[in-house]
C-alpha cells in the first residue's frame, strides 16, 4: 500500500501519520525528514539542498524527488509506505506520478479537512520537540511533564511560524500551492477526505477503514 496524507499545517498529519504507518505495518517520511538526514550525512543531495536553502531558496523539485525515490526505492519500502505532506506542488505530484509508473503509481490520497481558524487555533498553541520533532499542543495533546518530550525528554518549544499571524500566511500559502494537489487526486479518483475536526482517535480510525477499503 503506497498512500499520501495530505492535510494543511496543524490539520494533524505529524500525528496521524506515525499512527497509519504503523497500522499498515510500513515507514513513513516526510520531505523534511529527508532534508535533515541528507544535510546531517552530508550526502551530494545533502549538500546541493544546503546550497539553496542556505541562502533562502526553494529547493528544486527535482532534487527533492531524487531524495523521495531514493528513500522509496530502498528494500525497507518493498511492502509500501506512508509518504507524510509530500508532495506539495503539483509539479512534484506529477513528478512522483512519473518515477513510481513503474511500480503501480500510487494507491490512495488521504487529505485531512480542518477549517481555517481551527487551525490557527490549533498551531497557536503547538509546541515541538527540538530533539525528535514530535507534535504538542496545549489544547489536546499536552506532554505528561510541562515543556518536556515523553519520547525522548527534549525541549519543548515554539515556532516562529507557528505564531497567530505567520499561522494565516502560511494557510495563505498553503492553499494557493497545495490545495490543487486535491483537485488533481480527486480527478484521477485517489483522493479520500477526513473531516479532521475530531478526536484524534476518531480520524486515525477513519483514516484506517479508508486504506482498509
Amino acid at each position: 500500500m503506497r498512500v499520501i496524507l495530505l492535510g494543511p499545517p496543524g490539520a494533524g498529519k505529524g500525528t496521524q501519520v506515525e499512527r497509519l504507518a504503523k497500522h499498515l505495518k510500513v515507514s513513513r517520511v516526510s520531505s523534511g525528514d529527508l532534508f535533515r538526514e541528507h544535510t546531517q550525512k552530508n550526502t551530494e543531495l545533502g549538500v546541493l539542498a544546503k546550497s539553496y536553502m542556505g541562502r533562502g531558496a526553494l529547493v528544486p523539485d527535482d532534487v527533492t524527488i531524487k531524495m523521495v525515490m531514493n528513500w522509496v526505492n530502498a528494500p525497507e519500502q518493498a511492502k509500501g509506505f506512508v509518504l507524510d505532506g509530500f508532495p506539495r506542488t503539483l509539479g512534484q505530484a506529477t513528478a512522483l506520478d512519473q518515477a513510481l509508473a513503474e511500480k503501480g503509481g500510487i494507491d490512495k490520497v488521504l487529505y485531512i479537512m480542518v477549517p481555517r481558524e481551527d487551525l490557527v487555533v490549533r498551531l497557536s498553541g503547538r509546541m515541538i520537540c527540538r530533539s525528535c520533532q514530535t507534535p504538542y499542543n496545549i489544547r489536546d495533546s499536552q506532554p505528561k511533564k510541562e515543556g518536556k518530550c515523553d519520547k525522548c525528554g527534549g525541549q519543548l518549544y515554539q515556532r516562529e511560524d507557528d505564531k497567530p499571524e505567520a499561522v494565516r500566511k502560511r494557510l495563505e500559502v498553503y492553499t494557493n500551492e497545495t490545495e490543487p494537489l486535491a483537485d488533481y487526486y480527486r480527478s484521477r479518483g485517489l483522493l479520500e477526505e477526513v473531516d479532521g475536526n475530531r478526536s484524534i482517535e476518531d480520524v486515525g480510525q477513519a483514516l484506517a477503514r479508508l486504506v482498509a477499503a
